[in-house]
C-alpha cells in the first residue's frame, strides 16, 4: 500500500524518456522518435501518453510589457486506457507531422539565437499527471526556399542579430499558427544610414510561401535635425512558388523593394 501511495506522488512510479531519431527536420516534414516507458514499483493505469511540440513565444500585454511563454502548437496522443506493469519496459514509436509554419531553429547546423522549440513528453497515470520535465530540443532547418531568401539577405550585406516568435497574426495574410517567426538582421552598409533593422518572416505552405519583410526606417524629427532615432515601420510581402524558386534573382528583387522604401518622400520620412 505504501508503494502505491508513493507512486501516486511520482515516487517509485512509471517514468518516460523520449528519444528523437532525426537529428534535424524541416517544416512540413515528419519528426520521428520513440518514447521509452519504464514501469515503477507497482502496476499503474496509463490514462494518457503523448508528445507535444512547444515553442518559446514573446507575448506583449496591454501595458506593452513583453514576457516569454512556452506555447504548445502540436499534440500527438500515443496511448490511453492502458496498464504499465511494475518494472515493465515499453517502447512506443511516434511520428509528428510538423506544420508548414513551424519556425526554424538552425541554419546549416548553427543555432539561431533566441529560438527554442522542443518536444515535451506527457504522461498521465491514473489521473495524476507526471511532472513533464522530459523536453528535447528540436533542430529545424529551413526549407530550400527559406534558405534561399536568408542567403540573399546575407549576400546583400545584412547581418543576422537574433530570431524570435511573436504571439500575433500578420494582418492580411493566411496564417494558421497563433504566432509567427521574425529573423532579425542589422542593416547592410548600403542601408545603414536609412534602416535601424530588417526582419523577415515566412508563412510557408506545401507548394509556396509568403515572405514578409519588415524594416524600421530612420525618420527625420525636424528640419535641420537630420535623421533621428525614431523608426517608421514598412512592411512588404511577396509570394515564392517553390517550382519557380531558381528562376528569380532574389537579391535583385529584395534590394529593389528596399531602395523603393528608402526613397525620401517627405521631410518626416
Amino acid at each position: 500500500m505504501f508503494s502505491k501511495v508513493l507512486a501516486s506522488f511520482g515516487q517509485g512510479g512509471a517514468k518516460v524518456d523520449a528519444q528523437l531519431m532525426d537529428r534535424s527536420v524541416r517544416p512540413g516534414g515528419p519528426l520521428r522518435g520513440q518514447v521509452m516507458l519504464v514501469g515503477g514499483q507497482v502496476d499503474q493505469e496509463v490514462d494518457g501518453l503523448g508528445v507535444t511540440l512547444l515553442s518559446r513565444v514573446e507575448h506583449t500585454d496591454e501595458r506593452g510589457e513583453v514576457s516569454l511563454v512556452d506555447m504548445p502548437f502540436q499534440n500527438i496522443n500515443l496511448a490511453s486506457n492502458a496498464v504499465v506493469r511494475a518494472g515493465q519496459q515499453l517502447t512506443v514509436p511516434f511520428e509528428v507531422q510538423l506544420p508548414w509554419e513551424t519556425p526554424i531553429t538552425t541554419v546549416l547546423g548553427k543555432h539561431l539565437t533566441g529560438m527554442a522549440v522542443g518536444l515535451q513528453t506527457n504522461l498521465d497515470l491514473g489521473g495524476s499527471v507526471v511532472d513533464p520535465q522530459d523536453i528535447d530540443a528540436v533542430a529545424i532547418e529551413p526549407l530550400p526556399a527559406q534558405h534561399r531568401i536568408l542567403d540573399a539577405l546575407s549576400r546583400l550585406g545584412f547581418q543576422f542579430k537574433a530570431a524570435a516568435l511573436e504571439k500575433n497574426k500578420i494582418t492580411g495574410l493566411d496564417q494558421h499558427l497563433p504566432f509567427y517567426q521574425e529573423v532579425r538582421f542589422g542593416p547592410s552598409p548600403a542601408f545603414a544610414q536609412i534602416f535601424h533593422e530588417l526582419a523577415v518572416s515566412f508563412l510557408a505552405k506545401s507548394t509556396s510561401m509568403q515572405v514578409v519583410l519588415d524594416v524600421h526606417k530612420r525618420v527625420r524629427v525636424g528640419k535641420g535635425n537630420g535623421l533621428g532615432p525614431q523608426g517608421r515601420p514598412f512592411i512588404g510581402a511577396f509570394a515564392v512558388d517553390y517550382p519557380k524558386l531558381a528562376a528569380t534573382n532574389w537579391e535583385q528583387q529584395i534590394e529593389g523593394w528596399l531602395r523603393e522604401v528608402a526613397r525620401p518622400r517627405a521631410i518626416f520620412d
